[in-house]
């Protein structure tokens, strides 16, 4: 079976982009997207300067991080090593879009499905060479099997030396560059500091990004002087640029958007509140059965809201069962759809055993046992649920801040704390919470105590390349600085503690519940901001 993999050879490019509109012609690929795009970058200094142009798309990745992510098969490996997709399965999750390294997927404004180069899968089929391979006035862009010595591709990579994009990965890309410049193929190299054409684009032409970094610019490009004029007296010699951006795809933008961290933060609670509440009767803690329906119900409620949220983030919603009828058991997606279903189930379990129990359908044993034999198996099942988005979000290869080791204990620890807030703030109304009121405060204090660390391991320690340190300051030192220190250490955790202190002290249980509230606050504030900042960075 052939192997089939691409070279560009930038000795002979010209940026002339009839690539991409082969591309777009033989796809009918929407105004704002492309599969195939040529990104320029210009070096040096006046007289001694030199333009670039790469050509960038899909890498087919023999390991795909794409495929391992998407949660419906919608995109898959064929035999002939070409990664191709099928939109007629796609949900529009925007997984793959995470998990890619090389931001070669997009959504489809028209069918609002992932799309990417798929190698003109139908073309090869027939015998025939890609369309950009065709169109390709100077032969620059060379297709075949890699595996087959008589190909022109095969003799090249024998004799040629060539580079790939972002190899650190892991995911053994077979687009191949021959004088592929360091500084287009890493993004940080030539950084998106200055405006260039697309530069302010994010959903395709006449859209503004305000979520690029660079949005808003003045026009002038940084480092540079204009023709005809010298710094003045006094002024700083202007350093001239390793290398600028001149040419680029549109910016994409944040791809998880709102209802990713409100889902984060449902979930939290939901695992939180139930979990506390039946590890206290599974520990054999005398509770009520008032503050046995007071965790299950917030859970259930807060696990109804978090389907909600992950369905209206789905770009085909209609589609939401095919992770559970059509499921792809390597992606984390799926594993987490069974997990909140799992969940549920056993909290419905519960509530009817319960129900029938009470209204004297079955006799009263009957929900003390119901109690007895799900209450281990209910904790299991909130901690799974809290845990199993760091496994989602470390499938996501492109985000390299979301690779953290520490992100289980992040999501652990944040539904403890959460689950203690909201059964503190029920506690005002509800009296059967009321003598738990204390051990609540202390499993609140002490999650925020082990948040506070966690924040440290997740942000201060060394981290595992250029573009999670970029994720990471972003957040303590960049645009989300105020938010994070503001919100989520100081009134999210710093705040609460002190409440928590003060209502031990003077025994006033409104002051815990207060600090549940604000510690609720914190938890949104963070994940919005662990969400958002990994998204900003390029990766084209």
């Amino acid at each position: 079976m052939a192997n089939y993999g691409f070279i560009i050879d930038n000795r002979k490019c010209i940026g002339c982009h009839a690539c991409t509109v082969a591309c777009k012609a033989e796809h009918e690929v929407p105004l704002g997207v492309n599969r195939t795009w040529v990104k320029y970058i210009e070096k040096g200094e006046f007289p001694d300067t030199q333009r670039a142009f790469h050509v960038m798309r899909c890498n087919h990745c023999e390991d795909a991080p794409c495929v391992e992510a998407c949660p419906v098969t919608a995109l898959y490996i064929r035999d002939d090593g070409i990664v191709d997709f099928n939109s007629d399965r796609c949900i529009g999750c925007k997984a793959c879009t995470q998990a890619c390294p090389y931001d070669a997927l997009y959504i489809d404004p028209d069918s609002h499905t992932a799309a990417k180069c798929n190698y003109c899968a139908h073309r090869v089929d027939m015998g025939l060479e890609p369309a950009c391979v065709n169109v390709c006035p100077e032969h620059a862009i060379i297709s075949g099997d890699m595996d087959d010595p008589t190909t022109e591709i095969s003799r090249l990579l024998s004799r040629e030396k060539v580079t790939t994009r972002r190899p650190e990965k892991g995911t053994k890309p077979k687009l191949f560059y021959i004088n592929g410049d360091e500084a287009a193929l890493t993004p940080d190299d030539a950084p998106v500091a200055s405006d260039y054409m697309w530069s302010n684009q994010r959903r395709g032409v006449g859209h503004h990004a305000p979520d690029s970094p660079n949005a808003g610019g003045g026009g002038v490009l940084q480092g540079i002087i204009p023709l005809g004029k010298k710094p003045g007296r006094g002024e700083p010699e202007p350093q001239p640029e390793r290398a600028r951006r001149t040419y680029d795809e549109p910016n994409k933008g944040v791809m998880w958007g709102r209802e990713v961290p409100a889902y984060v933060w449902t979930k939290a609670i939901s695992a939180g509140a139930a979990g506390i509440t039946f590890l206290a009767a599974g520990l054999g803690v005398a509770l009520s059965g008032v503050a046995l329906w007071s965790g299950a119900l917030l859970g259930l409620v807060f696990l109804l809201a978090t389907g909600a949220l992950l369905i209206l983030d789905l770009d085909r919603p209609d589609r939401f069962h095919y992770v559970l009828l059509r499921p792809q058991w390597r992606s984390w997606l799926v594993k987490g759809a069974y997990i909140i279903t799992g969940f549920g189930a056993l909290l419905g379990l519960w509530m009817v055993a319960e129900a029938l129990a009470f209204f004297g359908v079955l006799p009263d044993e009957v929900g003390q046992e119901a109690t007895a034999v799900l209450a281990w198996p209910l904790v299991v099942a909130a901690g799974a649920t809290a845990v199993y988005t760091a496994y989602l979000f470390a499938q996501s290869r492109g985000r390299s801040f979301w690779q953290s080791p520490a992100l289980p204990v992040h999501m652990l620890t944040h539904a403890a704390v959460a689950g203690a807030a909201a059964l503190l703030i029920a506690s005002l109304f509800v009296g059967g919470l009321a003598p738990l009121q204390g051990t609540l405060s202390a499993v609140l204090a002490a999650g925020l105590l082990v948040g506070l660390l966690v924040f440290w391991a997740e942000l201060g320690v060394r981290h595992p390349d250029r573009d999670a340190a970029r994720a990471a300051e972003m957040i303590y030192k960049g645009r989300y600085r105020r938010l994070f220190w503001g919100v989520s250490v100081g009134l999210g955790s710093l705040v609460p503690l002190g409440l928590v202190g003060l209502s031990a002290l003077f025994g006033v249980p409104v002051l815990a519940a207060a600090a549940g509230v604000f510690a609720l606050a914190g938890i949104f504030a963070t994940e919005h901001a662990w969400v958002e900042a990994p998204q900003l960075i390029p990766l084209a």
